[in-house]
């Protein structure tokens, strides 16, 4: 396999104070990439940060910033510029969902879970991709979910918010071939993260066995390392079955229904 090579690069990772985003950070970090930690907590990222340059003598800067504000890409790409980095790779991995009928929604929570989850992803990825292609040797790393592969009653607005994000990198996957620039759409499914608290129900995993953070992280990592990485990755064999399974023999409607049951309020 042909390791990316992130020694001594530098890796913008959002949603870096937890999860997903911490695992990232931890595992570029021992490959020796210097991450910039964003995300709101501060004390959760300066704690990170000690660690990482204990641990692995590696430069590290945060961010605390929330992703939903206005134009987070411009203001994390000129915090950077200023900062004196070259940034090739970043993790767009910030996100959160909500639980419940659409029609319930409040609607200031629904707009706040498009910016973080769509608009920030796009605005972000925007304001990078000239310097991860120019750089030639990152990766753009787009976080988007199981959900993207199927409708999800009860969360509706997280799985088009993430059909979108498997959409758009899939699309940017494509554009950036020959730049030296990998590009790669992460799914997991359930994992052990916050993800759940912040949703307020376990419903929302259907069920399913919460995978850790850090083998989500190597499986996108593994992929990335590969001499042709795909476009897209399913973390976990039983949701990758569970995604063939779907689009071979099941109709719309009936995916439509048997994930509607799997995340109806059984109370």
């Amino acid at each position: 396999m042909a390791v990316v090579g992130h020694r001594g690069q530098t890796t913008l990772i959002t949603g870096a104070g937890a999860g997903l985003g911490a695992g990232f950070a931890r595992q570029l970090a021992a490959r020796g990439s210097g991450p910039v930690l964003v995300a709101r907590p501060r004390q959760r990222l300066d704690e990170l940060a000690a660690d990482l340059r204990a641990r692995h003598h590696v430069q590290v800067h945060v961010v605390a910033r929330d992703p939903a504000e206005d134009s987070p890409g411009q203001a994390l790409a000129a915090k950077t510029e200023r900062l004196g980095l070259l940034v090739p790779s970043v993790i767009n991995n910030a996100a959160f969902a909500t639980f419940g009928p659409f029609r319930q929604a409040d609607p200031a929570r629904a707009r706040q879970e498009t910016a973080v989850d769509v608009t920030a992803v796009a605005d972000i990825g925007r304001a990078f991709i000239g310097q991860l292609r120019e750089e030639g040797r990152g990766v753009l790393v787009n976080v988007a979910s199981m959900a993207a592969y199927q409708p999800k009653p009860r969360m509706a607005l997280y799985g088009a918010t993430k059909a979108f994000v498997l959409s758009l990198t899939e699309a940017l996957w494509e554009e950036s071939r020959g730049t030296g620039l990998r590009v790669l759409a992460l799914s997991p499914g359930a994992a052990r993260t916050e993800f759940f608290e912040a949703v307020g129900t376990m419903q929302a995993t259907g069920g399913s066995n919460p995978a850790s953070p850090a083998d989500v992280v190597r499986t996108a990592l593994a992929t990335l390392d590969r001499r042709n990485p795909c476009p897209s990755v399913i973390a976990g064999r039983m949701n990758r079955l569970a995604a063939a399974l779907g689009r071979r023999l099941a109709s719309r409607r009936l995916t439509i229904r048997f994930v509607s049951r799997l995340t109806a309020d059984a109370g």
